[in-house]
């Protein structure tokens, strides 16, 4: 929900959460960009590359079990994850994730072996260095004039609008010519998600959340110490990048915020698992269960239903819904994802895109159908 969140504002328009300022943005529009940017941009998907990495060691601990070579199937898994990505790129989203966790797969696999304690410390390290080259690139920014900044940040945004209006050829075209730019970011970007990798495949290995209960004091003082640190850094980011500092700062606050952001999303984790130890949490958590367990189709689907609406292949409507529509009508669709998800693993094993990739891991067809017991519950 949180990735779907971030991804309708990028896709709506071409101002994408301030990257470029919006000069016709009323208040509200700045104040619903706002709470996205401070409570949602830069930690969802690392939330989510810290269960792709946990999720490593159950693929690793899946094929001993049966006895099956583990490198094999992992590979299979990345190029079955590179594909996709790619043709999500192309034709739906540039800001596709699933390359990133495709080229990045191989340096899990190449770590498969490393001791959780290797594996922390290169992710302390991974997000020193990182931290430091983004913080010190958006230093440089701010010695840039307001007007220089916002003349290289606002360029091309005609022919964008026109493009991804036009027809399905222009869409493409226009993912096309962003995607470049697209892996420059996700190049940069990469530290924190191997870091987020690393985190999670040293919690595998120790498998904590198998038994979160016996650690609450623990993940108390991560939730607080988290909120303490991400949520002024998100703040500032916020304030930068859609609020009255200027256009200089707009990619300062963004460093700012993507450095701070593996805090707040630590926060958010602990602040999950202690919820769902609850009788209340537990109810709130099965709500999520089902989509939880088809979340690549749900995350591709979101893109495609978003580019029938905003582009060319359907209703043309890029910029030109608020962003407070916007946000209201991805909650309105992930309400139908939970309910269809829900639906669908009621009935089968996997959802469509977990069983094709689970057929390319394998090399060969999974079962697709539960069992008749398990569907008429």
């Amino acid at each position: 929900m949180g990735i779907l969140l971030v991804n309708a504002l990028m896709m709506a328009d071409p101002y994408g959460l301030g990257a470029v300022i919006d000069p016709g943005a009323t208040s509200l529009d700045r104040t619903v960009e706002g709470v996205v940017l401070t409570l949602a941009v830069g930690k969802f998907y690392l939330m989510f590359s810290f269960l792709f990495g946990y999720s490593f060691t159950l693929q690793l601990a899946s094929a001993e079990r049966v006895g099956a070579s583990a490198v094999p199937r992992l590979l299979r898994r990345s190029l079955g994850l590179f594909v996709l990505g790619v043709a999500h790129a192309v034709l739906l989203y540039t800001g596709d994730i699933l390359i990133t966790y495709a080229v990045l797969g191989l340096i899990l696999i190449a770590a498969r072996n490393r001791t959780p304690g290797a594996a922390l410390r290169a992710a302390r390290i991974l997000y020193g260095c990182f931290s430091a080259f983004l913080l010190l690139v958006g230093l440089g920014t701010v010695l840039m004039p307001d007007a220089e900044a916002d003349a290289e940040l606002a360029g091309g945004l005609t022919e964008l609008v026109a493009a991804y209006r036009g027809d399905a050829s222009s869409v493409v075209r226009a993912n096309l010519g962003l995607l470049p730019g697209q892996l420059l970011a996700a190049l940069l970007m990469s530290g924190f998600v191997m870091t987020a990798f690393l985190v999670g495949l040293h919690c595998g290995k120790r498998r904590l959340l198998a038994d979160t209960g016996t650690r609450r004091a623990q993940m108390r003082r991560i939730f607080r110490l988290g909120a303490a640190v991400g949520l002024p850094g998100s703040l500032f980011m916020a304030m930068a990048v859609s609020g009255p500092l200027g256009p200089r700062w707009s990619i300062f606050g963004t460093m700012v915020g993507t450095v701070t952001a593996p805090a707040l999303t630590a926060s958010y984790i602990c602040g999950m698992l202690l919820l769902m130890q609850t009788a209340r949490g537990a109810r709130i958590a099965a709500v999520f269960v089902p989509a939880g367990r088809m979340a690549l189709t749900n995350y591709l689907s979101q893109s495609l239903i978003m580019a029938l609406v905003f582009t060319g292949y359907g209703l043309a409507l890029y910029d030109r819904l608020s962003p407070a529509v916007v946000v209201l009508g991805s909650l309105v669709l992930y309400a139908g994802q939970l309910a269809f998800s829900r639906w669908l693993t009621a009935r089968y094993r996997y959802a469509p895109v977990e069983w094709l990739l689970r057929t390319v891991t394998l090399a060969r067809l999974p079962h697709e159908r539960r069992d008749q017991p398990t569907a008429s519950r």
